[in-house]
């Protein structure tokens, strides 16, 4: 059996379905309901049963997570830990702590105490500005300063992993600024590209945040963006290698500018190219990432070789096949 925690939302869903579609059905999902659309993002999917977040700890621990028969740490192969509070606007801190620290530690001690392999999201807000690099070098985790309470969040956990010796049985990975079909239910925290695509579909215009630092143009804000496809590649990889450990980042190594993004959207809609520039909120000036590219080495040296989507490529995949058809999820 595998246990998909965050099973409903974005990353946690796409894996998930394609475990099922792989034949892999044997699926325990986790998750809350907390917005109204994220069940569609289950819809087609043979799984096992689901369960509640905050009662699935108390009945992992008893051994009754199904209500036809008991369940023991023997019978779960993996636990593909997706879940967490990913808003980087949410500013409790102790509500953070609860979801994103302390129901980490209790489940992956958990898979560590039954031998259960455990792969985990972190993020690459742990990184800041990036004035430290991006680099997943276990030795500079320590100096790492988010600019907000939900990277700080991920960041104390892969701290505890760290200083704990559990990078040497557990896989975390970082993930950059991934995009795709399910992230529909995100709202403010979606995408760039599901964000802009109504106004560019109709009006024919994409709009993005000025920039305030003078050798940094319009719109050449660089990111690391990364397609959810490229994700399931990644975490097939890790769970055919049981081997292999660690905290890696996932992106795809090379940062894009969010010009490249409009274009790439506006062209597979076959616009013409508009792009507007207007004000960036006052709130999140100082908290916002110039430029993001994951340092990808230690991926590559594992053995993986999948490769990533080109970003023209994916958006182009991500409009036609997702976006213009409607209610398409993955």
């Amino acid at each position: 059996m595998i246990i998909i925690t965050g099973a409903a939302g974005f990353i946690g869903s796409i894996l998930a379905q394609h475990l099922s579609r792989s034949g892999k059905q044997d699926l325990l999902l986790v998750d809350k309901f907390t917005k109204p659309t994220k069940w569609k993002n289950l819809i087609g999917m043979n799984f096992t049963d689901i369960i509640d977040r905050d009662v699935f700890m108390d009945h992992l621990e008893k051994g009754t997570l199904l209500t036809n028969k008991n369940i023991s740490p023997k019978d779960i192969d993996l636990v593909l830990h997706m879940g967490a509070c990913t808003d980087t606007m949410e500013f409790n801190m102790d509500y953070l702590m609860t979801q994103n620290y302390e129901y980490s530690k209790k489940l992956c001690s958990w898979c560590l105490d039954n031998n259960v392999r455990f792969i985990y999201a972190s993020s690459a807000s742990v990184y800041g500005d990036g004035a430290n690099g991006f680099s997943d070098n276990d030795d500079f985790t320590s100096e790492l300063k988010p600019l907000n309470p939900y990277g700080f969040s991920k960041l104390l956990f892969d701290k505890w992993v760290i200083n704990n010796g559990h990078n040497k049985s557990i896989v975390g990975l970082r993930f950059f600024n991934v995009f795709g079909p399910n992230e529909y239910h995100k709202g403010k925290m979606s995408s760039i590209i599901y964000r802009s695509f109504p106004m560019a579909k109709k009006e024919g215009v994409i709009k993005l945040f000025r920039s305030y630092i003078k050798e940094i143009e319009n719109g050449n804000q660089k990111r690391d963006f990364i397609y959810v496809k490229d994700v399931i590649k990644v975490v097939d990889f890790f769970m055919s290698n049981k081997n292999i450990s660690g905290i890696f980042n996932l992106g795809t190594g090379k940062a894009r500018s969010f010009n490249d993004l409009a274009v790439s959207i506006l062209s597979a809609l076959d616009k013409k190219i508009m792009i507007e520039y207007f004000d960036m909120p006052d709130e999140i000036k100082g908290k916002y990432q110039y430029f993001t590219e994951a340092d990808n080495k230690k991926l590559l040296s594992t053995g993986y070789n999948g490769g990533f989507i080109r970003l023209e490529d994916a958006i182009t995949d991500y409009v036609k096949n997702y976006l213009m058809v409607p209610n398409q999820h993955y």
